[in-house]
C-alpha cells in the first residue's frame, strides 16, 4: 500500500472547513419547506383582496340605502322630515345631513341628537389597538394596498366630492381613512329641489374582520412553521448524520487506512440510505479485498522475477571467467532460456495485471459456444496435435449454444483448458470436449487422461504462479499464470471453472466451465 503523509486530524478540519462553505443538507431541507411556508404567507395578500371586496360591497350598499333615504324624506311632510331622520340613523349606525341647493347644511342627525357616528382617537386606545394599527400598516405596505385619503369634516357641502356629485344629479360614494386605520365611507344621493342627502359611516367592522382573519392565518401559519420546522429537522437529521458518518468512512478509507476502516451498514434502516450504507460497505470490502490482491500479486511478481534473473546472473557472471567453448554454450543456452523465461513471464503478468480493468470495460456480445470450441480444434488440428494425441468433441446441443461475453476472452479459456489437457495427456491419448446444457448453464467439460490432480491440490492450481507440470516438461516453460487467467475470465462471465477427477477412469482430470446461458438463448 502506498504510504499515507496526511494524517485524520489534519484531514478532518479540512473537511469541515469543505462542508463549513457549503450549504448543508439540513439548511436545504430547512430552505424548501420554510418556501412552501412562504407560499402559505401568501394568504396576506388574499385577505387584501378580501378587504377590498368588503368595502367595494359595503361601498354598493351605501348607495344603495342613501337612494332610498333620499327617496323617503323627499315624501314626507316637511314636519315629519327630522324624525325620520333620527330613526333613520339610528337604524343605519350613521350619519345623515342634508344640504340644499346652494351646498348649505340644512339638516344633521347629529344636531338632531343621533351621535352614533364618533371617530376613535388613537392616542386614547390601548397597546393592543396601537400594535394592531402598526401590523396594519406593515402588511399594507408589503402588499401595496392602496391607502385611502384621511378623513376630515367639512362643513359647507361644496367641500365633499359626493355632496357636488349629488348636486349634479348623480349618486357618489367615497372611502375615506380615520385616524386609526378604520374606513369611513360617505354616499350622497341627490334631492328634488337640488338639494343632496349624504351618509357617513365608520365601517369599523371591516377592519375587525380583517385583522381577525389575519390573526387566525398568522397562528395556523406559525402552527405549520413549527411543525415543519420541527419535520425538517427530524427528517434532516435521520438523513445527515448517517451521511455524515458515511463521509467520515469514506474518507478515512480515502486516506489509505482501509483496513482499520469499519463503514457502517446501517442494518436497521430499509431504505434507500440503507441500501447506499451497504453498497459503500461491500465496496470497501471489495476495496481491502483488492489491495490485499494486488499486495499479494506484487510478492508473488517479485518472487518469480528473482529466479530467472538470479539464473541470469549467474551465468552471466560466470561466462567471465569460463574459457571452455562448451561451457561457455552451455551458459549461453541458460542465458536464452532465462531471457525467454523472462519474456513469457512478463508477457502474462502484464496481461494479468490488465485483466480485471480490460473485463470491467468490456462490451459483451452474443458468442456461441458451439463454433468457438470448434473452431478452437479445427485451428489445433490444422497446426498438427503433437505426441499422436486426438481431440474429440461431443456435443449434445443441435443448434447454437449463446452466451453473453467476449469471444476472445472465452476463447483463451477454452484455448488454455486445452493446452494444459495436452501438456498432461499421455502419447496416444484422447482429449474429450464436451457441451451440454444443465438448467439454465451452459456447461463444457475438457478430459483428459494424465495424472490427474490430487483433491487438495485442486484449489491451489488456480492461484498466481502456481505451476505443476508433468516429468518430462523443461522447466520454466509455463508461467503458472494459465489457469489463474482462465478462472478470472470466466468468473468476470458470471460463471464458474472448477476441477475434478474423472468417475469413468481411474486416472485423468476433467475442467468444468459454467456459463450462464444468454437470456433470449
Amino acid at each position: 500500500m502506498a504510504p499515507v503523509t496526511d494524517s485524520p486530524k489534519s484531514e478532518a478540519p479540512d473537511l469541515a472547513l469543505r462542508w463549513s462553505g457549503q450549504i448543508s443538507l439540513t439548511q436545504r431541507i430547512l430552505a424548501l419547506n420554510i418556501f412552501a411556508l412562504l407560499l402559505l404567507a401568501g394568504g396576506f395578500f388574499y385577505l387584501d383582496s378580501y378587504r377590498a371586496r368588503l368595502l367595494d360591497n359595503r361601498v354598493a350598499q351605501a348607495l344603495r340605502e342613501v337612494r332610498l333615504i333620499g327617496e323617503a324624506l323627499a315624501s314626507v311632510r316637511p314636519g315629519e322630515r327630522d324624525g325620520l331622520i333620527v330613526r333613520i340613523a339610528n337604524d343605519t349606525r350613521g350619519r345623515i345631513r342634508l344640504f340644499d341647493s346652494d351646498g348649505r347644511p340644512s339638516a344633521d342627525s347629529r344636531t338632531l341628537g343621533v351621535r352614533n357616528f364618533i371617530l376613535r382617537d388613537p392616542d386614547k386606545q390601548d397597546w393592543g389597538q396601537s400594535i394592531a394599527r402598526f401590523l396594519d400598516a406593515g402588511i399594507d405596505t408589503v402588499v401595496g394596498a392602496a391607502r385611502p385619503p384621511l378623513y376630515r369634516e367639512r362643513r359647507e357641502g361644496a367641500e365633499w366630492p359626493d355632496v357636488q356629485a349629488a348636486r349634479r344629479g348623480m349618486i357618489s360614494g367615497s372611502v375615506w381613512r380615520a385616524p386609526d386605520r378604520t374606513p369611513v365611507i360617505t354616499a350622497a344621493a341627490p334631492l328634488p329641489g337640488g338639494g343632496a342627502i349624504m351618509s357617513t359611516e365608520n365601517a369599523r367592522f371591516i377592519t375587525e374582520t380583517v385583522r381577525i382573519e389575519r390573526f387566525r392565518l398568522s397562528v395556523l401559519l406559525a402552527l405549520v412553521a413549527l411543525i415543519s420546522v420541527l419535520l425538517s429537522l427530524f427528517l434532516a437529521r435521520t438523513i445527515v448524520r448517517p451521511l455524515r458518518r458515511l463521509a467520515r468512512a469514506a474518507v478515512r478509507v480515502r486516506l489509505g487506512r482501509a483496513r482499520e476502516v469499519v463503514v457502517p451498514r446501517l442494518p436497521d434502516r430499509r431504505d434507500e440510505l440503507g441500501m447506499l450504507a451497504r453498497a459503500l460497505s461491500d465496496m470497501s470490502l471489495a476495496l481491502r479485498a483488492r489491495i490485499d490482491a494486488t499486495e499479494a500479486f506484487a510478492a508473488d511478481v517479485t518472487h518469480e522475477l528473482k529466479n530467472p534473473l538470479a539464473s541470469l546472473r549467474s551465468a552471466v557472471d560466470s561466462l567471465e571467467a569460463v574459457r571452455d567453448p562448451d561451457l561457455q554454450a552451455q551458459l549461453l543456452a541458460i542465458v536464452r532460456d532465462d531471457v525467454r523465461r523472462l519474456d513469457r513471464l512478463i508477457t502474462d503478468i502484464s496481461d494479468a495485471s490488465r485483466l480485471d480493468a480490460q473485463l470491467s470495460r468490456a462490451k459483451f456480445d452474443p458468442v456461441d459456444l458451439q463454433a468457438l470450441i470448434q473452431g478452437l480444434i479445427a485451428q489445433r488440428e490444422a497446426r498438427g496435435v503433437e505426441r499422436g494425441i486426438r481431440l474429440r468433441f461431443d456435443s449434445t446441443i443441435p443448434g447454437p449454444a449463446i452466451v453473453s461475453g467476449e469471444g476472445a476472452r472465452l476463447e483463451r479459456v477454452f484455448e488454455n483448458l486445452i493446452a494444459n489437457a495436452l501438456s498432461f495427456s499421455p502419447d496416444n491419448a484422447v482429449v474429450a470436449i464436451s457441451l451440454a446444457r444443465e438448467q439454465g448453464d451452459w456447461i463444457v467439460r475438457v478430459e483428459d487422461e494424465g495424472p490427474g490432480v490430487p483433491e487438495e491440490a485442486r484449489e491451489a492450481i488456480f492461484r498466481r504462479f502456481h505451476s505443476v507440470r508433468p516429468s518430462g516438461e523443461h522447466f520454466g516453460e509455463h508461467s503458472g499464470l494459465g489457469l489463474a487467467i482462465a478462472r478470472t475470465i470466466v468468473e468476470a462471465h458470471q460463471g464458474r471453472l472448477y476441477v475434478e477427477a474423472r468417475e469413468d477412469r481411474l486416472s485423468g482430470a476433467r475442467f468444468v466451465v459454467k456459463l450462464p446461458r444468454a437470456p433470449d438463448a
